[in-house]
């Protein structure tokens, strides 16, 4: 298949205002201000998101086209990349084409837009991830430090911008849970989504090793803050994972019992803390640096084989394209947070999820 450039399958004009508004400043928001605005979703304050989303959404959009088709090594070239910037391109000319939002009407017009975007982007990472397998076989690895740096950008704009649209959206629902402001749930329990996504991850375990270490969490049961509990558990999710997967390889063969796995969350003034401690042997010091690098991974990986790019069967799996632990960090990051591993070898690894309380951090914005 010949590879089209965009602006074959573009006209020149939106390429041109793509350019125009990739130049353009972005806004970031912050935590706090997403909590305080949304907490009276009336309509003139659904028409106000609306009108500063019809705004800032196609400059983040375009930064990431933009990007898109400038990347080092010819990876803007590879079939999956050229397919994840045509997805931006298609969401910029839908945003741009949208008229004025005057009135309620409009709004809700705009709402179920940026729904279908979002939509359309669902399969972003593992396309990505896709295009990037397929520039690797061909190279040297120590040669991406910059796709590292254009991914770790590229991926934290996504968490924004699916944030930003995930925000409006739900601000719509009729019924909203108890203490829930769109995305962010206001007295979220740390220990609860700990354990939830424990027993998520012990079910995987369980199904790929046919048993599963314990899980021991340690912490005051009654504490909550502010945060987005969808977030929490994906990175909850991945560090659980990562342990249980080293703890059972480790003692799989050995008649000692696997060692629980232990996640204490403690509450300071600045931070919510959550350290997920393992016996599962460690990491060696020269593979440290390795593993917050996209494309690291001691698992098998599933996009080997060949995936078809007519269609969105992307496996879904976040384990073995070495995906899982750069982006839980970017995740943390956004809001004000971060990840650090801690490893000894031969014993074990402490993984230290640092959560910002006061959430009064402006989103980074690459």
């Amino acid at each position: 298949m010949a590879v089209k450039k965009a602006c074959e399958m573009f006209p020149k004009s939106l390429i041109e205002d793509v350019h125009k508004w990739g130049c353009m400043k972005q806004t970031g928001v912050s935590l706090r201000y997403m909590m305080e605005f949304g907490s009276k979703p009336t309509e003139r304050n659904l028409l106000i998101s609306a009108q500063f989303l019809h705004k800032e959404l196609p400059i983040r959009v375009a930064r990431r086209a933009i990007e898109l088709q400038t990347l080092p090594y010819g990876l803007s070239e590879k079939p999956a990349v050229l397919k994840v910037r045509d997805w931006y391109l298609e969401s910029f000319r839908d945003m741009r084409a949208f008229p004025e939002i005057k009135d309620s009407g409009d709004e809700k017009e705009f709402t179920q837009m940026i729904k279908a975007v979002k939509v359309r982007h669902n399969n972003v990472v593992p396309m990505m991830a896709l295009g990037v397998n397929q520039l690797k076989k061909g190279m040297n690895s120590g040669n991406l430090d910059e796709i590292h740096q254009f991914l770790d950008r590229f991926y934290l704009s996504r968490i924004g911008i699916r944030m930003l649209i995930g925000q409006h959206v739900e601000l719509h629902n009729p019924n909203p849970p108890l203490h829930t402001v769109g995305y962010i749930h206001t007295k979220m329990s740390p220990m609860e989504v700990a354990r939830n996504a424990s027993e998520d991850a012990r079910s995987i375990c369980f199904r790929e090793y046919g048993s599963a270490p314990e899980i021991n969490i340690y912490g005051d049961p009654s504490f909550t803050f502010p945060y987005v509990p969808t977030h929490l558990h994906l990175m909850m999710y991945e560090l659980v994972k990562n342990s249980l997967r080293a703890v059972q390889e480790r003692f799989v063969d050995s008649d000692r019992v696997a060692p629980p796995i232990r996640i204490i969350v403690a509450d300071g003034i600045e931070d919510v803390t959550i350290k997920v401690s393992d016996e599962g042997g460690g990491i060696a010091r020269s593979g440290l640096p390795k593993i917050f690098t996209y494309l690291y991974s001691t698992a098998r990986n599933p996009l080997e084989e060949e995936v078809d790019l007519g269609t969105a069967d992307v496996p879904v799996t976040m384990a073995g394209y070495g995906y899982g632990l750069p982006i839980s960090r970017l995740y943390a990051r956004y809001f004000g947070g971060d990840l650090q591993i801690i490893s000894m070898e031969g014993y074990g690894t402490d993984a230290y999820l640092h959560l910002s309380r006061l959430g009064d951090s402006q989103e980074p914005l690459p």
